[in-house]
């Protein structure tokens, strides 16, 4: 009895995992950015002022901060995080990171 379900639940799986991967680069980003560190309010307001002035290259860029995060357990603040943005020595990503930084501290 439970065979003729299981391809509804495969069905269902694919539909998940196909709507996870159309989440909007701001959404992703603002992930990135909490998995970076930062707290959660000022994640979401940088993301939203980042996501449209990146490029995917830049956004990709990014990400491999959050993995550095997962090293230690605590919250960053604002200024380490914009320490570790120059650290990839891209000029834009810098500029779009550092505006966006502060916009959303005041």
């Amino acid at each position: 009895m439970i065979a003729p379900f299981r391809p509804v639940a495969a069905a269902a799986m694919l539909m998940l995992l196909a709507l996870s991967a159309c989440a909007s680069p701001e959404a992703r980003l603002r992930t990135g950015l909490v998995d970076a560190g930062l707290p959660d309010r000022t994640a979401a307001c940088m993301a939203e002022y980042m996501a449209d002035r990146l490029s995917v290259t830049q956004l990709r860029r990014l990400q491999s901060l959050a993995s550095v995060k997962k090293v230690d357990y605590q919250r960053i603040t604002l200024d380490d995080y914009l320490h570790k943005v120059r650290a990839l020595k891209d000029a834009e990503l810098i500029a779009v990171t550092g505006k966006a930084a502060f916009h959303c501290a005041f």
